[in-house]
């Protein structure tokens, strides 16, 4: 029963997380890939933030903010929507010198209206995709952070959690305290995977 709860808590984070860094990566990408100068000073920091192993980064963070579902959410979606952003200022960069970009801007379109009504809904299908690939490695990452001790905090049924406490305890004694953990963590990252590899090919063949 703790593994089926488990798989709520898994969900709720991995796909918070991963709309928040989707939100987080779309707004960072399209103005980096639309606006030069913004772009040669974000970037940078990017750039930065890259070198740096995410999952000390996001240690440290949980060490100053505190554990917990929320603090989770937040660090997981802010480390992986920052790495993200390159593959949206990508597309954005791929489309931005196109004829109706230019179009829309000589009938006089503001740049927001560009923004929103022209360059977003070109470079949905790869925003798609960055969000179904981040789903499955935000899920691995909070399974970590709880087996660590830094992610969701007991009596929460995390699946990392288990693998951590009694199942690393009892091991020996009771194998499917990590046996089952494990598994349905294996599962559950392989089936996300693939379902982002379909949609990947359904949406860009």
């Amino acid at each position: 029963s703790r593994i089926i709860f488990g798989a709520r808590i898994s969900g709720i984070v991995g796909l918070a997380a991963a709309s928040l860094a989707t939100l987080l990566s779309s707004v960072i990408g399209i103005l980096s890939g639309f606006f030069r100068k913004f772009d040669l000073i974000v970037q940078r920091f990017v750039d930065g933030w890259m070198c740096f192993p995410g999952l000390i980064i996001m240690i440290a963070i949980i060490t100053l903010t505190g554990s917990g579902m929320m603090q989770t959410i937040m660090v997981l979606g802010l480390s992986f929507g920052i790495g993200a952003s390159r593959v949206t200022r990508g597309a954005v960069m791929g489309i931005k010198e196109n004829v109706y970009i230019a179009a829309a801007q000589s009938v006089g379109c503001t740049t927001p209206r560009v923004l929103l009504r022209h360059v977003l809904p070109n470079i949905m299908a790869p925003v798609i995709t960055s969000f179904t690939t981040v789903v499955p490695s935000v899920i691995l990452t909070e399974a970590s952070l709880s087996y660590l001790g830094l992610g969701i905090p007991p009596p929460a049924p995390s699946w990392g959690g288990m693998l951590s406490g009694s199942g690393r305890i009892y091991m020996q004694l009771a194998p499917w305290m990590a046996i089952w953990p494990g598994l349905a963590l294996t599962i559950t990252v392989y089936g996300v995977n693939m379902f982002g590899d379909a949609l990947r090919d359904l949406l860009d063949p």
